[in-house]
């Protein structure tokens, strides 16, 4: 029997991946000073790291953007390290390299903060002033400018861009210790793991539109604050998963859009805290599927399909494979007449 064609993704986000997704080398950084001033206020940027314990990368990505996106092309007009209660250097590193840097319990002080990222993201709209905000995780290791200029490139460039996330490569890096045969090793493709067992399935099956996002779950993206002040933010990890989806409800498919910025090198979590993470990102799908009141699933809600994506070794483009998720269930044998004669009721 031959197997059945490779099923495509819905139209409607195979037409975005092809229209919204680019490199950051499309819009160079003189084009986008360029669309800076042109812009005035609306083209202010403002740069965020969340920060808990970073004290061994933040400061090299705090001089990277200072020196690279602020002094040498004024891109960031400012760069604000938020502090969540590390227990090491990282304020001081951050504010040494050039951040400011403001501690999350110093945000709003009537209100008790929740720990998780999303708090810190939610508060850092209080102590920021661009009408561009861009969040970037400070574990990143081997940082690039790309990162930052080529996520607000669209956000200056086309007016109708409300939010933009990152794409990239992400390897797994696997310590000695963690290695079965006691060695180093680097898993290509292996970084993500969250993101291909729990937010690509929920994405895939119940928001089919977002299946193109390469990275939905990837902590650098640019949005404009007018947006940002709509939506709600999930204080812990489902941060990202939470404004994706508003923002898809809030604006639309076409106002998003995604930017290759390379390879994305970071800090691995272990199997626990990912377990953890994952529990939190299910409970964040599940309160949008309820509050839309989509959580019992029907033919119209739940899309069948699951698209992944590859980096193709010689174009260097991510490349989309879309699969049919299968709800096969046979019912219990007792119920199969064949089994019933054979083993009659007990």
């Amino acid at each position: 029997m031959p197997a059945d064609p490779t099923p495509e993704l819905v139209p409607q986000a195979a037409s975005w991946l092809r229209r919204r997704s680019w490199s950051a080398a499309d819009r160079p950084v003189r084009t986008l000073l360029e669309a800076k001033r042109a812009a005035g206020r609306a083209g202010s940027v403002s740069v965020v790291l969340p920060a808990l314990d970073e004290e061994a990368t933040v400061g090299d990505i705090v001089r990277t953007v200072r020196r690279e996106l602020m002094e040498r092309l004024p891109l960031v007009d400012e760069l604000v390290v938020v502090d969540s209660g590390s227990a090491d250097g990282t304020a001081a590193v951050a504010a040494a390299a050039g951040a400011r840097v403001v501690h999350r319990d110093e945000i709003l002080p009537r209100l008790p903060a929740a720990p998780g990222k999303g708090e810190v993201l939610w508060r850092s709209l209080l102590v920021t002033r661009g009408e561009i905000v861009c969040f970037i995780d400070a574990d990143l290791r081997e940082f690039d400018p790309a990162f930052v200029s080529g996520i607000v490139g669209p956000l200056l460039t086309d007016p109708g861009i409300q939010l933009v996330k990152a794409m990239y490569d992400r390897p797994l890096e696997v310590t000695p210790s963690d290695s079965a045969a006691g060695d180093a090793a680097v898993v290509p493709s292996g970084g993500g793991r969250v993101t291909e067992l729990v937010a690509r399935p929920l994405l895939n099956l119940h928001w089919p539109e977002l299946a193109g996002f390469v990275q939905p779950l990837g902590g650098e993206y640019a949005a404009r604050r007018s947006l940002l002040e709509r939506l709600p933010f999930p204080t812990g990890y489902g941060v990202e998963l939470g404004l994706l989806v508003d923002a898809l409800e809030t604006v639309g498919l076409d106002a998003l859009a995604q930017v290759d910025v390379g390879v994305r090198h970071h800090r691995h979590q272990d199997g626990q805290a990912l377990g953890r993470m994952a529990a939190t990102i299910y409970r964040t799908a599940l309160e949008r599927l309820d509050r839309t009141h989509r959580l019992k699933a029907s033919a119209d809600l739940v899309h069948p399909l699951l698209t992944q994506f590859t980096r193709d070794p010689e174009t260097r483009e991510f490349t989309a494979h879309t699969h049919p998720v299968t709800a096969l269930e046979r019912p219990p044998m007792h119920t199969v007449p064949e089994y019933a004669g054979r083993h009659p009721a007990r």
